[in-house]
């Protein structure tokens, strides 16, 4: 019996994009956790604006990627347009119902998720403990830390993100942050394979393996889902 559930378990490894289930998992952590008290006279950091495009460098423990966020707040929609290293060319469409779409246009693939919570509010820092100045990357940088899973560090001068640090150790760099701009609608539709029948869990990993995915959840976190849940119904490492 132990032997078929952590074969299970295992089956669920890799379809989790780093960027997403990291963000996801924040999301569900601060509906159910209650916010800090910021100490009065700290720095806030400023919320994101309702629609941008950032370009970010995304370093997960050596394997590289760059990636193109598209922030649509009123849209009700966020994409993470993500180019592995001389690898796939994968896209992450997560919609505020919680849908998420992870697919590859060369070989026409899919992953469909369906999460409990959706995208990021803009105010989503709110409430985060502010930790001090520091500089990274060569800016001088306001840093908060928001319930112990991610380090964000906003620019001083023009209060503009810099850098953000999961609990994991996957950091990513902002290369570019342009507010207002906006994709295109063609842009976010997902290819027919995503409305397909549902694949069971070990064709979703195999699948998940063959689109380059990396295996971004571990046991530990897992656990932590289930607890954060309450129940059992998070999958099973």
């Amino acid at each position: 019996m132990e032997l078929q559930r952590r074969g299970k378990r295992e089956d669920v490894r890799g379809l989790f994009p780093d960027v997403s289930w990291q963000l996801w998992v924040l999301s569900m952590m601060m509906l159910i956790f209650p916010t800090l008290v910021m100490l009065e006279g700290n720095p806030t950091p400023k919320p994101w604006p309702p629609q941008f495009h950032a370009l970010l460098y995304q370093n997960s423990t050596g394997k590289l990627a760059i990636v193109d966020l598209w922030y649509d707040w009123p849209g009700g929609r966020n994409l993470n347009l993500i180019q592995h290293q001389l690898g796939k060319r994968i896209h992450d469409v997560e919609w505020t119902n919680g849908t998420s779409f992870y697919f590859d246009l060369e070989h026409q693939t899919c992953l469909t998720m369906t999460f409990p919570v959706g995208i990021l509010h803009p105010d989503w820092l709110a409430n985060a403990t502010y930790v001090g100045e520091q500089e990274i990357d060569g800016f001088k940088c306001n840093v908060w830390e928001k319930l112990d899973f991610i380090t964000y560090y906003e620019d001083i001068d023009t209060k503009r993100p810099v850098s953000w640090v999961f609990f994991t150790g996957q950091t990513l760099h902002v290369m570019a942050f342009e507010e207002g701009n906006i994709l295109e609608d063609q842009q976010w539709q997902a290819p027919s394979s995503c409305f397909e029948k549902a694949l069971d869990l070990p064709q979703n990993h195999a699948l998940a393996s063959h689109m380059g995915l990396p295996n971004g959840i571990s046991q530990q976190s897992l656990q932590s889902l289930r607890e954060l849940y309450g129940t059992e119904d998070v999958p099973q490492k």
